[in-house]
């Protein structure tokens, strides 16, 4: 049976075979997935105001767009690295600064994910597992949310995968160059999400040391030319923003010594893992960010982005790897399943873990991986469903996804029919080899049907709702299931509130006389400011308004030279519990020292007029 499942798995990895309905068969998947991602797009507005303002000032300065800044006077960064930015940055000063142009490169982003997932699995698995595989990852509700965001999230699926198929290519001829080319997608993504994109290279890295058609020597010299193009890929920003002279650049948001490095390694590197990031809202190792554990993935903020299929991919994990046991080292197909199962296994288990920030979303990380391995096991099983062992695996994902459905779905009129239909269907599967084919064909088209019904109306439940703010979370904003799609957060801090026609009108008076036409504290109240007004404005303190940038006296000098024109707000809504207190010593000073009043329900001082 073993042999018999090796001869039926392998795909010739030089010529995979393309029967005549793939390529319609693809065009559809693609446009549908076009029509999920782009229909209503513009519902979300600036969706994560945060990053929409700082693709404005890119719009506006191309040193703000290369370094990523919060706003086109350079104030201070946004607290990643700036690759998604650039992506938005380009696309408004090309289209103008609106939601649509920054919002649908995202959504064409999910649609190349789509597409490239397919190419990976094809070349493994053949066109059938691919679709599947397309499919699956389109109708994820975390990937249906962060591809209709403007998170740095799509860019960094998108690149993953494309440093996945990357792999695929280079373990089918040991071929050097695509492997670093993997190595180049990889450090790419690390300018994107930064950390979190090098949690796929055990995965790669095992793959080809694995199957690479070549001696061990080889393989290990290639995988350290790999290691050097992630290297540079990544590094190379990183280098020149430490060279930069610090005089002449924006402050680095999220570090508390104005560097990228540490910002990279530590509050969004490490710190992650640890929890101490110093800074951060949450307060700490273990705290604010949800119990960690196996669980995790499954409780309430997590599960109805990811977990649909979850379980499902983990058993495909397990029958792949059974039935590929004495294939030989150089298979393809277990070669993928090492690739997309390593993937997941150590992504999953670092969500579940990190005692640092966390959000739900982050879980469309782990999306490629869930539809490779179900796309490639719902084939290759159905293939091999003569074998008792085959049609058991087949059954058992069906009725365990049916079942994850159910539990997901809670008091949702959908749960009882895909808990019905599911299990019916694994039944049928188990007896499918002792059906007519056309019989077993239906059986076939019916649990795809039941694998995909729950994850799919949660999809397009996410699709249909608009979301905001800085956490956004899948689903719909009530009424469906046991989770609901949420945004925002407390205050000002993870929200934003677009000023009043007063307010925004007082802005733009007389803006292009100053630097910063206001400071605020934080950075989404900041972004607010600066959308409606079109303005630089100042996000005193960045992000969580523990950042040391300005300083008092930074800012009083600022004041002096008559280069800020308002302060708004009466200052901090919330804070960490580490980093500077510069932003609280401004806000003090500015109401010590200056006439407040009320415009649009917003507190102004105005910082040109003397008391």
């Amino acid at each position: 049976m073993t042999a018999l499942a090796s001869r039926e798995t392998a795909v010739p990895a030089s010529a995979p075979s393309r029967p005549s309905w793939h390529r319609p068969t693809l065009a559809a998947l693609l446009v549908g997935t076009a029509v999920l991602y782009l229909w209503g797009l513009g519902a979300s507005g600036w969706a994560n105001a945060f990053y929409s303002a700082a693709a404005q000032a890119g719009s506006q300065s191309w040193k703000a767009l290369f370094f990523g800044s919060s706003d086109a006077a350079n104030a201070i960064t946004v607290d990643k690295t700036p690759a998604a930015l650039w992506v938005m940055g380009l696309s408004a000063r090309l289209f103008g600064v609106n939601a649509w142009s920054i919002l649908v490169p995202q959504a064409l982003m999910g649609v190349g994910s789509v597409w490239l997932l397919y190419a990976t699995v094809r070349r493994s698995s053949g066109p059938a597992a691919g679709l599947v595989a397309g499919l699956v990852l389109a109708l994820t509700p975390a990937a249906a949310l962060m591809f209709r965001f403007n998170n740095p999230d799509a860019l960094l699926v998108l690149l993953l995968v494309a440093g996945a198929y990357c792999v695929v290519r280079a373990c089918e001829k040991a071929s050097p160059r695509w492997l670093a080319l993997a190595g180049v997608a990889v450090g790419f993504a690390f300018l994107a999400k930064m950390l979190q994109a090098f949690l796929v290279l055990p995965a790669f890295a095992l793959a080809y040391a694995v199957a690479a058609p070549v001696s061990l020597g080889k393989r290990l010299l290639h995988l350290f030319g790999a290691l050097v193009s992630v290297s540079v890929a990544a590094g190379w920003y990183l280098v020149v923003v430490a060279l930069w002279p610090a005089a002449s650049r924006p402050y680095i948001g999220g570090s508390q010594t104005n560097s990228l490095w540490e910002l990279a390694f530590g509050y969004n590197g490490f710190g992650r893992i640890t929890g101490d990031e110093v800074g951060s809202v949450g307060g700490g190792a273990g705290r604010g960010w949800g119990s960690t554990g196996l669980t995790r993935l499954f409780g309430s903020e997590m599960a109805g982005g990811i977990a649909w299929l979850l379980p499902a991919a983990l058993l495909a994990l397990g029958a792949g790897l059974w039935f590929t046991r004495r294939a030989p080292r150089t298979d393809t197909s277990r070669a993928a399943l090492l690739l997309w199962g390593g993937w997941l296994l150590v992504t999953a288990l670092v969500f579940s873990y990190m005692g640092g920030i966390i959000h739900p979303y982050y879980t469309v990380a782990l999306a490629p991986a869930v539809a490779a391995l179900v796309g490639t096991a719902a084939v290759q099983l159905w293939r091999l469903r003569a074998h008792p062992a085959a049609s058991g695996f087949l059954s058992g994902g069906v009725a365990l996804t049916a079942l994850t459905s159910y539990l997901l779905l809670g008091s949702s009129w959908l749960a009882p029919a895909v808990l019905v239909g599911g299990l019916l269907a694994a039944v049928a599967l188990f007896f499918a080899p002792h059906l007519t084919r056309t019989a077993a064909s239906f059986v076939a088209a019916l649990s795809l049907v039941v694998l995909l019904l729950g994850t799919g109306a949660y999809t397009l439940a996410t699709a249909a709702t608009t979301h905001s703010g800085a956490i956004p979370s899948a689903g719909p904003s009530s009424g469906f299931g046991r989770f609901g799609g949420r945004g925002g957060g407390p205050g000002s801090l993870l929200s934003t509130t677009m000023p009043g026609a007063s307010l925004t009108a007082l802005l733009q008076q007389d803006a292009s006389h100053y630097t910063w036409t206001a400071a605020t504290v934080l950075s989404n109240a900041a972004a607010g400011y600066q959308l409606a007004s079109g303005a630089p404005v100042m996000a005193v303190g960045g992000f969580n308004g523990t950042d040391p940038y300005p300083t008092l006296a930074q800012f009083q000098q600022y004041v002096a030279s008559g280069q800020i024109h308002y302060f708004l707000g009466e200052g901090m809504t919330m804070r960490g519990s580490s980093g500077s207190d510069a932003a609280q010593q401004i806000a003090e000073w500015v109401a010590d020292h200056y006439q407040a009043s009320t415009v649009d329900g917003v507190t102004v001082y105005n910082l040109t007029a003397t008391v």
